[in-house]
């Protein structure tokens, strides 16, 4: 393939960075030598073409959102489903998933990922860079991309082809058959330990222009979710211990950096686009393209429509517990069926559109008929009588129109990183002393979230002071549910948990809501979706039939 230099960018702020979603590839073929001389100028001191390709590698970063279609992609676990029964982020649950319809294939991007930074490690030494150490920093940034993209494939396919610091040309070989898993996770892991000294220091970035970069921060986060991944069920059958104490020492040396912590207010680790609990964001330019995708569908004016292309579930809804942090089901938690949306975890509010919750000045109605479930009239609306709510601007509760706002999508916040040592610790060893810090960590998250300490002999925050290990391990579980909801956390964790063939097989349900003559509401749980998951196979991606195609030594996961 031959190719051009397509477009040049800029130079590198938080607007290139930010990347919007219709931003075009440096490249579109094989770059040639004239392109490569042009954007590793000998005679650039200051390095502004390579800092513009450099920037590129970050566009494909995992964006979150909408990103499928107009999905998110929890609206293929048990958290939600599409608004829209066409939607084809369904086939993760009905099995018409198959190597000819991957959907969430990403096998091209990560590829090409791993590819720029390649080419961008082979050439960025002959920049004459006149600021001291930032050649190191550069050459460290392009890296830990490159390790990312090699997460991002490992937590679908498994082992795949390792590429090296190779810049494979039109006369090479291509025909690479996949490397084990356990060499590609090796591989990461030590990119990550070689990275973690010598990448930008995460108390480094006060300047717009560099603030979402990678640094040693995101090196060790990476680290940490990596080693989580690997001490889980799916990749650690035998239940080696060793891996979860990997694991949770991963997680703590975050920790130990004493850099980020939790924000004050939940909603600000979204809606702010610095702040102390982001280690890794992918950066956007300020839209209001969230709020017209994911807010309820009975908003049609200009700049305050809603799409509601999400519908959460009501297994989703059900697991926040009370303000007290007692679970719905506990007689102990004053849950009322008849009102079931009062009194819930503040974070319930933050995450979930209610009936009769507030937004954009008046009040949702998605009981049959009304504004935000109107039945035949519209072809997508919820299914479950709900819709998302998290991410979106908590201002627009009493706005009338949408303004420009900060919508980062958080790759690595230290939420998660809070939950990944509770889950470690508690796995790592069956004691007193690893449960202690496993809940200590999910107490700090309750008090953030406004769950109250409580007084309760035997509780704190909601939560049993003393528990078994697998009491533990369920807490953790919900825990991280509820936190992380939508954040592409639970689509991954029911597989690595190895639970996916349980909660994706069966039904799941939303709330019908009937408006009475007198004005109260009637509240009967229904089914939502009939879903299925062959766990024989599909604990794995399928590669793309048209990548085995190409390569006739990849081969394909089992079963697809």
């Amino acid at each position: 393939m031959k190719i051009k230099i397509k477009e040049i960018v800029g130079v590198l702020t938080i607007t290139i960075i930010g990347f919007s979603a219709c931003k075009k590839p440096l490249y579109e073929t094989e770059p040639t030598s004239q392109d490569i001389t042009y954007v590793f100028d000998k005679t650039d001191s200051l390095g502004i073409q390579a800092k513009t390709f450099l920037a590129d590698i970050y566009s494909y970063l995992p964006n979150g959102y909408n990103r499928i279609g107009n999905d998110v992609l929890d609206a293929a676990s048990d958290d939600a489903i599409s608004s829209s029964p066409a939607s084809t982020i369904e086939y993760f649950v009905n099995g018409r998933i198959s190597a000819v319809a991957t959907v969430d294939n990403s096998w091209d991007n990560n590829y090409k990922t791993i590819r720029k930074a390649n080419i961008f490690l082979a050439n960025i030494d002959v920049v004459p860079l006149n600021q001291k150490g930032l050649k190191v920093y550069w050459k460290s940034e392009a890296r830990i991309l490159r390790a990312i993209a090699y997460f991002e494939l490992i937590k679908r396919f498994g082992g795949v082809p390792l590429l090296g610091d190779r810049v494979l040309g039109l006369d090479d070989n291509i025909q690479l058959p996949r490397n084990t898993y356990a060499e590609c996770l090796k591989y990461v892991v030590d990119e990550c330990d070689a990275l973690k000294a010598i990448a930008r220091p995460d108390n480094t970035l006060a300047a717009d222009e560099d603030y979402g970069r990678v640094t040693q921060g995101v090196a060790l986060a990476l680290k940490a979710r990596i080693l989580l991944y690997d001490a889980s069920p799916l990749n650690n059958p035998t239940n080696d211990l060793a891996k979860w104490a990997s694991a949770a020492q991963a997680a703590k040396d975050v920790m130990s950096l004493n850099i980020f912590s939790l924000t004050a207010a939940y909603t600000s680790v979204f809606n702010t686009r610095k702040n102390s609990e982001v280690i890794l964001a992918y950066q956007r330019a300020v839209t209001f393209d969230l709020e017209t995708r994911n807010a309820p569908v009975g908003y049609t004016a200009t700049n305050a429509s809603g799409s509601g292309y999400t519908s959460p579930t009501q297994e989703l809804v059900d697991a926040f517990d009370m303000s007290n942090g007692r679970a719905i089901s506990d007689p102990a938690s004053g849950y009322n069926a008849a009102d079931p949306y009062t009194g819930r975890d503040p974070r319930f509010y933050r995450t979930i559109f209610h009936n009769n919750a507030k937004w954009l000045n008046r009040i949702i109605q998605t009981y049959d008929g009304g504004l935000d479930r109107p039945g035949s009239a519209v072809n997508v609306q919820t299914r479950t009588g709900y819709y998302m709510r998290k991410f979106l601007n908590e201002t627009f509760e009493s706005a009338t129109v949408y303004s420009n706002q900060t919508h980062n999508f958080p790759i690595f916040r230290y939420a998660e990183i809070l939950l990944n040592y509770a889950e470690a610790m508690n796995e790592a060893a069956d004691n007193a002393i690893n449960r202690t810090e496993a809940f200590n960590q999910l107490k700090a998250l309750r008090l953030r979230a406004g769950i109250a300490i409580g007084s309760t002999v035997g509780y704190q925050h909601g939560l049993k002071t003393t528990m078994t290990q697998a009491e533990m391990r369920e807490a953790i579980r919900h825990e991280r549910r509820v936190e992380m909801a939508f954040e592409e956390q639970r689509f991954w964790d029911i597989r690595r948990w190895k639970i996916a063939g349980t909660v994706l097989n069966g039904t799941l349900h939303g709330m019908q809501i009937i408006k009475n003559a007198n004005g109260t509401f009637s509240y009967t749980q229904t089914n939502a979706l009939n879903v299925s998951f062959d766990a024989s196979k599909m604990y794995r991606y399928p590669i793309a039939a048209s990548e085995v195609n190409k390569n006739r030594n990849l081969t394909q996961n089992p079963g697809w």
